[in-house]
This record gives C-alpha cells, sequence and structure tokens, in this order.
C-alpha cells in the first residue's frame, strides 16, 4: 500500500491521512464540504470559496479533467480540496490539463485519500472551524500551534474582486447593465449576455456616482466570499441606489440587499453547498431544486419593518432563500440560478430581471 504523504489536522484535534495532489504546500482554511455530484471545476474555480478548504462528498474527483470552456473566474482562490478518491487519469475529450495539473499551476493544495464521510458528519456536528493541510511529518501540536496563530483574513471581497471595469457585451443588445463584481461567476455574466444584455462589470467599491454616469438600465449584485458585513462599500451603494434602477442579487447580493434595507444576517452552523437544495417559491407554491454555496443567511425575524417581503424558504431548515421590494424594484435570491453544470429550475430569475428592465 502506498503510504500517506499528507494530512489534515482541525483546530479540534482532529487528523485524517491522505495522499497530496495539486501544489506541494502548507495551507489554513476554513473547512467546509460540497454535496455536489458533478462540476469540481466549477467549484474549484468558484471565488466563493476564497479561503476556504472544500470536502466534497461525492466520492470520485478528477475523471473528467478540466477544460478551457468551464472556469467561473480566471484567478482561482479556493483554499483547498479535499476528496475520497482522485483520478489523475481523465476520459473525456474536452479536456486539456487534469485537475492536479490545474491546482499546481495556481498554487491550490490537495488531497485524496480521506474518509469524505465520516469528515463531512464531523462538520455537520461541530460546524465549520479552521483546518491546515500539512506533510505527513508535522507533530499534531505543531499543526494546532499553527491553526491557533493564523486568523482567517476579511478581505476575501477586496481579494476577488475585478480592479479595473470590464465589459462582456452581445449581438443586438437591449440592455445595459452593471454588475458590481464581488467574486462575481462567469456564467452569471453569460446568462445576462444570453438576454440582450451588455454587461458592465466594476470592483466593488465603485461609487454610485461612478455608476449612475455609465448610465445603466439596471444593476446587478454578484457572489463572492466572506462576511456580508464586511462589505460596507456595497451596502451603502445599495442605499444609494435603491428605487432608481432595477437591482438583481445573488447570493452575498442577496445578503447585502437586506442588510442595506436594515435586515441582519447570521453565519450558518456549516452552510449550504451544492447543487440539491430544494426551495420553496411562496408566490407559485413550486419547489426548485438549486445550487448553493453561502456560510450566512438573512434572520427573518429581523426583515419585520425594512419592507422587504420573503418570496423563497428553504425546505431543508426554513432558512430565508429570496426577499423583494416591489415598489423599488428590488429583488434577490440566496441561492444561484446560473449554476453550472447543476439545477436549471430557476433560470426564470433572469427573466424577471429583464421583466423589471422593460418596465
Amino acid at each position: 500500500m502506498k503510504e500517506f504523504n499528507k494530512k489534515i489536522v482541525l483546530e479540534d484535534g482532529e487528523e485524517y491521512y491522505g495522499y497530496g495532489f495539486g501544489a506541494n504546500k502548507e495551507a489554513v482554511c476554513e473547512i467546509v464540504f460540497n454535496t455536489s455530484m458533478v462540476g469540481y471545476q466549477e467549484i474549484v474555480s468558484d471565488p466563493s470559496y476564497t479561503y476556504q478548504m472544500v470536502v466534497m462528498t461525492y466520492p470520485l474527483m478528477g475523471n473528467y479533467g478540466v477544460t478551457d470552456d468551464d472556469y467561473e473566474t480566471k484567478q482561482p482562490t479556493i483554499g483547498g480540496m479535499i476528496v475520497r478518491e482522485y483520478n489523475d487519469l481523465p476520459s473525456n475529450f474536452r479536456y486539456t490539463k487534469t485537475l492536479s495539473e490545474y491546482l499546481e499551476e495556481n498554487d491550490i493544495p490537495g488531497i485524496a485519500g480521506i474518509d469524505t464521510r465520516k469528515l463531512t458528519r464531523s462538520i455537520r456536528e461541530k460546524g465549520s472551524r479552521k483546518v491546515i493541510i500539512t506533510d505527513i511529518n508535522t507533530s499534531k501540536q505543531k499543526a494546532l500551534k499553527k491553526l491557533k496563530e493564523t486568523d482567517i483574513p476579511k478581505d476575501a471581497v477586496a481579494k476577488v474582486s475585478c480592479k479595473k471595469k470590464w465589459y462582456s457585451r452581445t449581438a443586438n443588445h437591449k440592455y445595459n447593465i452593471v454588475a458590481v463584481d464581488c467574486g462575481i461567476k462567469l456564467n452569471i455574466v453569460r446568462s445576462l449576455n444570453k438576454r440582450g444584455c451588455n454587461v458592465t462589470v466594476v470592483p466593488y467599491n465603485t461609487t454610485a456616482k461612478e455608476i449612475i454616469d455609465l448610465k445603466p438600465d439596471g444593476i446587478f449584485l454578484s457572489n463572492g466570499p466572506g462576511d456580508p458585513e464586511d462589505v460596507k462599500e456595497v451596502i451603502k451603494l445599495v442605499k444609494d441606489l435603491r428605487g432608481k434602477y432595477p437591482i438583481f442579487g445573488i447570493c452575498l447580493g442577496h445578503q447585502m440587499i437586506s442588510l442595506a434595507y436594515g435586515a441582519k444576517t447570521y453565519k450558518l452552523k456549516f452552510g449550504h453547498r451544492g447543487g440539491n437544495h430544494p426551495v420553496l417559491n411562496l408566490e407559485t407554491g413550486k419547489i426548485e431544486i438549486t445550487s448553493q454555496n453561502h456560510s450566512y443567511a438573512v434572520d427573518e425575524k429581523s426583515l419585520a419593518k425594512t419592507g422587504l417581503t420573503v418570496t423563497h424558504k428553504n425546505i431543508l431548515d426554513d432558512t430565508i432563500e429570496g426577499v423583494e421590494c416591489k415598489k423599488d424594484k428590488v429583488f434577490c435570491v440566496q441561492y444561484h440560478p446560473e449554476s453550472a453544470p447543476g439545477p436549471q429550475d430557476s433560470g426564470y430569475l433572469f427573466d424577471k430581471f429583464i421583466s423589471l428592465l422593460n418596465n
């Protein structure tokens, strides 16, 4: 049997041994898990996983490699990947490199051979916490010391947001959308392009005046990593622009819109991550299977005097999944209607945004 060469140590002292792939480096992150069966490339390249190490509950990863067309960002910032079984011989005519090669190129560590079922149960029972991936010969005491001395940074949105505005245009466009980049996934931009929108993507700290000068028809607030309360620039932006333009927010965008209207957010025990979360649409009574990736949620009680109406709820834990202010033409959801690959149940939300632009 091949000898283990890497291990992970959690801040409560749990240890798991495995085999390294990707970058050969040590890293301290927050540990989370994702229940998706496919889409590891999109997960690895999703900016929302900044400073997080992701446990994949599906047992086999790497079997179809990575392709040039399926990235969600050009520069991945995920902290690391933990899998049960890693396949370094992909079977896919589209693949251009292996998952390990992609991680190595971007200085991201991975570890395979872990009992991911046991590890996931630990996260569910004890919650997300700090983890270190390190060499097998690192003592537990030394690993715990590094975990104690290392803080997870609070600058996640500043790290992943673009530094200058950029454009994504489409033929015969009807609308001009300004998308505030807090860690935007590229498939969001593609989804807007498909619906006749030219998209100007701007940094998270762009001012209201700078956006007004771009003469948009609507504003989009993107997903992104970290605590929404840390992104005070975007919360202020929503306060300045609500009622002036239709505004649509996804994930972190949903949380920041809620905060701007006076609601509160809180951190979930282990978050929602994966492409199989059932959400009830309170307006239609239909259940949507959704793709999610977040650690924070909006507190329902705090919505009472905000002017926001709850539109969607999570069936599994009753958390808020969508709110709306019809008067201001502002709405948002906690999940990802642009999920790729993933459930397509919620694509109508982009059409709803377009209908607000029409009106």
